[in-house]
């Protein structure tokens, strides 16, 4: 579905992404983890085109993508949720949900797709007149992932889902970010809450200082004694 082969980015003279290579089957959860500053954003920044490419390509649903513009790639089935949220502060639930949808063409059914939304976020449907930047941190967080979803990707990308979350919220988020992928959307998972990552993600890699260094089953990495040391304290 998704599939990176030698990617290279860099800011300047600094090569941030040094040749990696990976893929996402049609239906899987896969992880990227590591620590601050290994390449995870620039990854998924590269991969939306939100960030020129040096070298490499990226294949999605088996088109090339690797020179294609965010909008265009977007209505070709991929879509990012940023870290930190981005929602349109001064619009309203519903207006960033409609928001998300922009490129479609087929209206009759963008009615159903928010209804469907507001079934995994129910929440969203209580404030659907709310200006969303008054939602609360976790509040916003579904509000940019049901505003993806609008797009109708194929392919999800999710940088740091978890962040500034409390943990009942974060087990809230990725037991929906499950229920999304059950229902179809393959899903590329940043998230420096690694023990949560893996828990849920079919197949992961580790990325340190813009390489791949380790990658498996989301199960034989959290039972990992190299990943326990590293990433899930001990």
């Amino acid at each position: 579905m998704l599939s990176v082969k030698d990617l290279k980015v860099s800011y300047g003279a600094i090569e941030a992404v040094k040749g990696i290579s990976f893929d996402i089957k049609d239906g899987e959860i896969v992880a990227l983890i590591g620590a601050n500053g290994a390449g995870k954003t620039t990854t998924l920044h590269a991969i939306s085109r939100l960030l020129d490419i040096k070298s490499g390509t990226i294949m999605l649903d088996e088109k090339e993508i690797s020179k294609m513009a965010p909008e265009k790639i977007v209505s070709v089935g991929l879509a990012q949720v940023p870290e930190g949220r981005r929602i349109f502060a001064s619009q309203t639930v519903f207006e960033n949900l409609k928001l998300g949808a922009y490129l479609r063409k087929d209206t009759v059914n963008i009615e159903n797709d928010i209804k469907h939304c507001y079934e995994l976020f129910p929440i969203l449907e209580a404030r659907k007149t709310q200006l969303a930047g008054t939602l609360s941190g976790g509040e916003q967080q579904m509000l940019a992932i049901a505003r993806a979803l609008m797009a109708k990707p194929k392919v999800l990308l999710l940088d740091e889902p978890s962040m500034g979350l409390s943990p009942l919220l974060v087990k809230e988020i990725f037991s929906i970010i499950k229920e999304i992928n059950k229902s179809g959307t393959s899903i590329l998972l940043v998230e420096q809450n690694a023990k949560m990552a893996l828990s849920i993600a079919d197949r992961a890699y580790v990325l340190e200082t813009g390489k791949i260094v380790l990658s498996g089953t989301g199960e034989e990495l959290i039972n990992s004694d190299e990943i326990r040391k590293a990433y899930l304290g001990g």
